[in-house]
């Protein structure tokens, strides 16, 4: 290979990367700017390190942050398992568990159809599904603080919330 040619696709390469790079920064600062419930540097942050976000556009975004709902939404029944099994958790503990387990379940379930419904271009049916998501990881702390304990969850149920809104932020940017 000439050194002029081998110059030329190094630069292919880095601008490609540079341009990819901001794809996810350019919409995380639109979103951000169009939504004040948009925490930007979580948007960038974790949609950046996706392995399929460098190529996404505006819609491929929102899909990955639902598909980023489900993974936490796995995770959290996860830990919520270990915990459950841990010796010495107490009752109330296991009960409130119990119902988080039951909620987690179904926020992946509502993360996986907002990411059905926005890769079928349903926009309105995807952010509802989002939405639902938000509204069970409430209710998770929720079940925590009716039983006068502290959330064992609240990091999850905080992800979850930040990347439905993330999700629908990005979903409303889509022409």
């Amino acid at each position: 290979m000439r050194p002029s040619t081998a110059l030329l696709v190094v630069a292919t390469a880095v601008l490609a990367l540079s341009v990819a790079d901001a794809t996810v920064e350019t919409t995380c600062k639109e979103a951000a700017a169009k939504d004040e419930q948009v925490n930007y540097k979580f948007c960038v942050y974790e949609l950046g390190k996706h392995h399929l976000s460098p190529g996404a556009d505006t819609w491929g975004l929102a899909k990955i942050a639902g598909n980023m709902g489900v993974n936490n939404a796995y995770g959290a029944i996860s830990d919520i398992e270990v915990l459950q099994a841990k010796p010495g958790t107490d009752a109330k503990t296991k009960v409130a568990l119990g119902q988080c387990h039951d909620l987690y379940d179904s926020m992946k379930f509502a993360f996986a159809r907002a990411y059905d419904e926005i890769n079928a271009r349903n926009y309105t049916a995807g952010k509802e599904e989002a939405a639902k998501a938000v509204t069970q990881a409430h209710q998770c702390d929720d079940d925590f603080a009716k039983a006068g304990l502290p959330s064992p969850l609240s990091q999850r149920s905080s992800y979850s919330v930040q990347i439905a809104v993330v999700c629908t932020a990005i979903t409303n940017l889509i022409n």
